[in-house]
Parts: C-alpha cells; sequence; structure tokens
C-alpha cells in the first residue's frame, strides 16, 4: 500500500512508499520489505525529500510521544522521539523553562530536531538544538541499542545529530532546558533600507539580544535591496509577572486560522507578493517599535495558520537555504540571490535573514557554521524554478557557503560532497537497512 505522507514542501511528490508505526521504545525495527529500507519519519515538517522515501519504509514516531522523567530543579526532561516542541512547551513553560534552540515551527518531533540539527533565532549564542541533547538511545536494523552522548559512543552521537535519521532510530533522548523568567519576549522592531542596515543591527545586536532575526522584502531591488524589518529580543525580566496571561494564552492555542484548500497556481504572483511585502514593511511607518509579545508568535508566526503550506498549491514550493561567510565574498552572494531572486518573476513569499555564531554543532553532518543564512520559498512552477534554484547553488558554492540537507530537494551530488566533507566518514555509522530519497539523491544512486 502506497504511503500519502509528505514533506511539508511537498515536493517531490511521493506515493510509492510504505507506512509502519512505532508504538513502543522497546520494539524491534521491522525487516524492510522486498529489498526496500527504514526511515524514521516524525512530524513530515522537512522541506523537501529527506524524510522521504521512495520504495521503502517509513518509520512513523508520532505513538511515540510519552515523557519519560522531568526534573524542574535542574531543566532536564526525558521524552521519547516522537514528542513534540509543542508538547514540551506545554509542560515546561509554566514552571520556568524553555526550550534551549527552537526552530520557526515547534510542531516538530523531537527525534526530527535532533536528526535535522534545527536552529534558531539564538544561534548566535546558544548554537544548535544538538548541543543541548546530553543523551539518547539510538536502536539500530540488527536489534542493538546504544546509549550515546558526547562521552558514550561519541562517534554515534556525533554521527546522529544531524545525520538525517540514517543512522538507526531514535527512542528516547535527554533535552536540557534553558531557565526564563516568564513566557513573554520583550521585542523590538526595527525597519532597515538595504542589507547593510541588517549586517549594521546584526552586529550591535549579537552581544545583548539572545534572539534576533530578519524578514526581507524579496522584491526590493537597487538601494531597496535587502530592506526589511529586524525582530530582536529577550525573555522579560522577572518584574514582568505575565504568567496568568500566559496561562490563559495557553488554554487558547490549537485554534487559529487554517488554509482549507490547495490554493490556485496563480494566487501567489509577483504583484500580489509585492503587494503583501509593501504592506507589511510599511506597517511600521518607518519607525522602530518595542513590546512584550508572547513567545509564541515570536518564535511561531506561522503556526497560527494551520495547513499554511496550501498557499502554494497542489504542486508545492521548495525553500532555498544557504549559509555564506561573514567575508565581503558572502555579503556579495547575499546580494547576488536576493537580486537574482526579485529578477526572476517567481518571488519568494517569506525570505528569512539570520546570523549564525561562532558555535560549533556537536554533529558531523550539521548545517550551521559561521556566517549569514538566508531562506527564501519558492512556489514550484517547474523547470523555471529548478533553474533558479540551480543558478543560486551555484553563487552559494563560489562564495565558499552551503546548502540545509533538510529544506533541500534539488542540491546536487557534487556540491553535496564538497560541501559535507564528512560525508565519507558518516556513510560508515549510517544503518544498513536505513535510506532516504535524499540520501540516495546526492550519492548518485536516484
Amino acid at each position: 500500500m502506497g504511503s500519502e505522507l509528505q514533506s511539508w514542501g511537498r515536493y517531490p511528490h511521493i506515493t510509492e512508499q510504505r507506512e509502519r508505526s512505532v508504538t513502543w521504545a522497546s520494539d524491534s525495527l521491522p525487516v524492510p520489505a522486498d529489498g526496500g529500507s527504514l526511515l524514521p519519519y516524525g512530524q513530515g515538517r522537512s522541506y523537501g525529500d529527506s524524510c522521504l522515501n521512495a520504495g521503502g519504509t517509513l518509520l512513523t514516531t508520532a505513538r511515540l510521544d510519552r515523557f519519560l522523567a522531568f526534573d524542574p530543579a535542574t531543566g532536564v526532561v526525558r521524552c521519547e522521539s516522537g514528542v513534540t516542541l509543542d508538547a514540551i512547551l506545554r509542560l515546561v513553560t509554566w514552571q520556568g523553562w524553555f526550550l534551549p534552540v527552537t526552530p520557526g515551527t515547534k510542531f516538530v518531533s523531537v527525534g526530527g530536531a535532533i536528526a535535522n540539527d534545527v536552529h534558531g533565532k539564538n544561534h548566535h549564542q546558544a548554537g544548535s538544538f544538538g548541543r543541548h541533547v546530553p543523551r539518547f538511545e539510538l536502536v539500530r536494523s540488527d536489534g542493538s541499542r546504544r546509549v550515546c552522548s558526547p562521552t558514550e559512543n561519541p562517534d554515534w552521537y556525533a554521527a546522529t545529530i544531524g545525520g538525517l535519521g540514517l543512522t538507526g532510530l531514535i527512542t528516547w533522548a535527554d533535552i536540557q532546558l534553558r531557565r526564563m523568567s516568564n513566557p513573554y519576549i520583550l521585542q523590538e522592531t526595527i525597519p532597515f533600507n538595504e542589507l547593510d542596515g541588517f549586517l549594521s543591527l546584526a552586529r550591535e545586536s549579537e552581544k545583548d539580544f539572545d534572539f534576533t532575526v530578519a524578514w526581507v522584502d524579496s522584491l526590493g531591488r537597487g538601494k531597496s535591496l535587502g530592506r526589511g524589518l529586524f525582530y530582536r529580543g529577550n525573555h522579560a525580566p522577572p518584574q514582568f509577572d505575565a504568567l496568568p496571561l500566559a496561562r490563559s494564552h495557553l488554554s487558547k492555542r490549537g485554534g487559529g486560522l487554517a488554509v482549507p484548500f490547495d490554493m490556485p497556481g496563480f494566487a501567489l504572483n509577483r504583484l500580489s507578493v509585492a503587494a503583501f511585502n509593501w504592506l507589511y514593511y510599511h506597517r511600521q511607518r518607518g519607525r522602530a517599535s518595542e513590546g512584550l509579545i508572547h513567545y509564541d508568535p515570536f518564535f511561531y508566526p506561522l503556526d497560527g495558520v494551520h495547513r499554511w503550506n496550501r498557499i502554494y498549491g497542489r504542486r508545492g514550493f521548495l525553500q532555498f537555504q544557504c549559509v555564506v561567510p561573514f567575508t565581503d565574498a558572502g555579503v556579495a552572494a547575499t546580494r547576488d540571490i536576493l537580486d537574482r531572486s526579485a529578477r526572476s518573476g517567481m518571488p519568494s513569499f517569506l525570505t528569512v535573514l539570520k546570523v549564525f555564531g561562532d558555535v560549533p554543532s556537536p554533529g558531523w553532518m550539521s548545517f550551521p557554521r559561521r556566517g549569514l543564512t538566508l531562506a527564501l520559498d519558492f512556489a514550484n512552477k517547474g523547470e523555471r524554478t529548478y533553474t533558479l534554484l540551480a543558478e543560486l547553488e551555484r553563487v552559494t558554492r563560489d562564495a565558499g557557503g552551503r546548502l540545509y540537507p533538510a529544506k533541500d530537494s534539488r542540491m546536487s551530488a557534487e556540491n553535496f560532497a564538497a560541501w559535507y566533507p564528512e560525508r565519507e566518514r558518516f556513510a560508515q555509522y549510517v544503518d544498513p537497512a536505513f535510506s532516504s530519497s535524499f540520501w540516495r539523491r546526492v550519492n548518485g544512486a536516484g
């Protein structure tokens, strides 16, 4: 039976894969059917084909959703790998703890967060998610089980963090949370007119603000190339005793808007995106603002619109996320990527620019490294989109950057080998029964 499980970008569309649910951490892994392979599948929030397994079996982990332990004194939570970040937040925020690192959606599983070594708005200070996972258990297809940490099975630990689910199935993990005074963020929103404005704000904010990110107008050209809104913030101090309000907010979550059907392909076009970008940028009226905001809209603005990926239509969308060095060549490449996107006639509906700090990731295959990271979303227009992505990939390569596997669906095998030099070492730890559409593609095997 074919599987309807897809990636969040809904490209490539794959149905020739099976599903097997993992219910208990003690379960043995199934034998791949018909010479196929296995791959863990959490919440399907990877954008490309790293969570897909054409011709193989997806091990769905949604039922591995139990909390095993939580110490409110130390902030260490142990949970099964199918637990979502949203579930962790519901458990710990009212007790004064928060996630150490979070991506732009809370609807990801712990196993997926480790496998993709996700990053967030605080990478310049806290690094990636894997740095805050002191231990986890890994089950292999041969039935062996390994507790992995920086001191126990350290090579398996380094291979699995950022290892895209290929080293085996994570059954449970410990996460070291971070203290917070209350679940509100003191946020500043500052307009900037071009890319140099972003760079100045990023340097100014790096030391004093835990969280920084920028929305960029993807259609800005000329003197407006790279203009946008810079967001920076910190958890509010104790005197902002907003805990009762936070509890009220948590009780109301889970509703919100939803996109009820796939939007027609023409809905996202240059005119509609230009109108949205103009209104979004000018809502500040050219002035900075500051205020108190709950963590939910600060960290997860898109989570308030369920199934928002449907706005791109049935053909889905492709995200391009790169990191380039903090050098003249890297800044020039960022400008070039923004300019090519603006001139392509296929505007990015959502464009995000952040800074990665000089905080090493624990995983051999982890994506973040010191530099500028730019993410753009493109509706799938077929060959036109693929040609543009190939151009942006070349610009990234020439600047000494690389792409994020968790967001990728078009990266060439040649570039993957060059960008991830630990690939051959990592391959020795890939479970022989595990594979993915991404892994085969970037290794020239399909």
